[in-house]
């Protein structure tokens, strides 16, 4: 990992911007010099800031607090945020999450931030259009997730990452979820991070009158994105989320959808569909001739979580077809943190 450099407090943000690009450090956005007390501020509190808390992939660097805390800087994050950034970074360590294969890839994924609990509010987290701009505080923690994880562990563009396209997630992916009639990923405050390749939008049926209307085109959008993966065997042992907005939510709740029934639904219907465009698609490649193919391991692997604002707009996030599973961590005061 690049020695984590240290600004005056006038330095011109361009300037700085220009020299931390040269040293391998950042994204390519305008970012806020990291200076002495700023760090300082951002840390004071913390218990243990070098305690090393992990190894964060491809080169294995050592993820501590005040490192984390340096790229929080950068990112432009509020000290109360720091904790639900340290989380975030501590649960992509966890080997089911993958984040060798998420960070290395030729693919697109990006690391998803779900933040849930009264925590959330707190900090000026938004589920309304979280995931879009003008929220500074989903914008500053979902950036300096990434780039706490690609500067820590050392996942640059063309050389260690290895993306071929890209995706916009990968600057900040970052949301607030809300309460709501299905189960929850978690109680009090957490985050859940996600291996995301990227958000897929998605209507009810037009003039929606049952639930299974307003559910039948996200089954598609499950088919979908498991046949784009070229083998839809991929998607048979992992997890797809679907974030769903109040108005639904309260919807399928009156009809008595919420909770099980609803990803039930998601899941036999996704696999059905899926199983019959492979049929087709078999005709053009074997790959689809497998047997076994699933939208996901299981209707509990089909997550539905409610965020977002005003009108029926689902958003489906596809998990990276390489392979990863998300994993949901309480958000800790950092006082007494320990590795």
């Amino acid at each position: 990992m690049p020695d984590l450099p240290l600004f005056g407090p006038d330095a011109d943000p361009a300037e700085a911007l220009a020299d931390l690009l040269a040293a391998g450090l950042g994204d390519g956005l305008p970012v806020v010099p990291p200076s002495a007390a700023r760090l300082a501020a951002m840390v004071a509190g913390v218990g243990g800031p070098d305690a090393v808390l992990g190894q964060v992939p491809p080169l294995f660097g050592d993820l501590t607090v005040r490192a984390v805390a340096w790229y929080a800087v950068l990112a432009g994050c509020r000290p109360a945020e720091l904790p639900v950034v340290v989380a975030a970074a501590r649960a992509a360590l966890e080997p089911e999450f993958n984040l060798l294969g998420i960070a290395t890839t030729t693919g697109s994924p990006a690391v998803a931030v779900l933040v849930h609990g009264p925590v959330a509010s707190s900090l000026g987290l938004t589920p309304v259009g979280g995931l879009g701009p003008g929220a500074r505080a989903n914008a500053c923690v979902g950036r300096a997730v990434a780039l706490a994880l690609a500067g820590i562990g050392g996942a640059r563009a063309g050389l260690t990452d290895m993306a071929t396209i890209g995706q916009p997630g990968k600057y900040t992916f970052c949301t607030a979820s809300l309460p709501g009639p299905f189960p929850p990923l978690a109680a009090g405050d957490a985050v859940t991070v996600v291996g995301a390749s990227g958000v897929v939008e998605v209507l009810p049926a037009s003039g929606y009158r049952t639930p299974a209307e307003v559910l039948a085109p996200a089954a598609a959008a499950l088919a979908g994105v498991a046949l784009a993966a070229g083998d839809p065997t991929r998607f048979r042992d992992g997890e797809q989320f679907l974030l769903l907005p109040p108005e639904l939510a309260g919807f399928l709740d009156a009809h008595g959808w919420a909770g099980e029934r609803a990803a039930e639904f998601l899941f036999a219907e996704g696999n059905a569909l899926l199983a019959a465009a492979a049929a087709r698609l078999s005709e053009v490649s074997s790959a689809y001739a497998a047997g076994d193919l699933r939208v996901a391991a299981s209707a509990d692997d089909v997550r539905v979580v409610v965020t977002g604002g005003l009108g029926v707009k689902m958003a489906l996030l596809p998990t990276w077809m390489g392979g990863t599973r998300s994993v949901t961590a309480a958000v800790r005061a950092l006082h007494d943190l320990t590795p």
